[in-house]
């Protein structure tokens, strides 16, 4: 079965004769997240998410692959309202505040799970693609509005490479999240933008 990750995205597409319902989508995902935050992901089935959604398992097969899927789903819309992108007039105020967000929420319950889909794209390779266009692409394009709008205030070197500097400030809470070998904190997130932003600014 092809997951189609534009259509689970959008409950309200009209796909195979029936339009989605966005209660059950949104019932669906809110159960995925409540069972996330007291089990493993590997703990939690397509049953379980079901029985807790209201929704028919056979529902749940019809708009995802699987369990995986409808996690990433789940864990996706808890973050996005979790860690918004802020839009302070300081490009290096706006990553600062951004920054803090992704700390509190990747030591939140709901964001442990981002160790526990890294684990999964090891050994599945269309979970990987998934991840990286559904995840990985949709909040780098979030946070490259940061980056722009810094550059076309005159705060930012318009010579230095974005992607890499996207790697400079998320890549070490990543690694401590993985790793669990540095402490996650609004200090430490505050001395990571810093840092970077003395090779950056214009």
């Amino acid at each position: 079965m092809k997951f189609d990750a534009q259509s689970a995205a959008e409950p309200d597409v009209k796909r195979r004769g029936r339009q989605r319902s966005a209660e059950a989508f949104s019932a669906i995902l809110s159960a995925t997240c409540q069972l996330l935050e007291k089990k493993c992901l590997r703990d939690v089935t397509a049953e379980a998410i079901a029985q807790r959604s209201g929704v028919s398992k056979a529902t749940i097969y019809k708009w995802w692959p699987n369990k995986n899927f409808v996690a990433l789903d789940a864990f996706l819309m808890r973050m996005t309202r979790d860690v918004p992108t802020p839009d302070t007039g300081s490009a290096q105020k706006d990553f600062t505040e951004q920054l803090k967000s992704l700390v509190h929420f990747y030591v939140s319950p709901a964001g442990k799970l981002y160790c526990q889909f890294i684990a999964e794209c090891q050994s599945n390779p269309a979970f990987l693609g998934v991840f990286r266009e559904r995840f990985l692409q949709s909040r780098r394009n979030d946070v490259r509005v940061m980056w722009q709008r810094g550059i076309a205030r005159g705060e930012i070197r318009s010579d230095v490479d974005g992607e890499i500097v996207l790697d400079l400030i998320y890549g070490p809470i990543i690694f401590r999240l993985l790793a669990g070998h540095g402490v996650l904190s609004d200090q430490q997130a505050e001395a990571i933008v810093e840092a970077v932003f003395r090779g950056i600014k214009a």
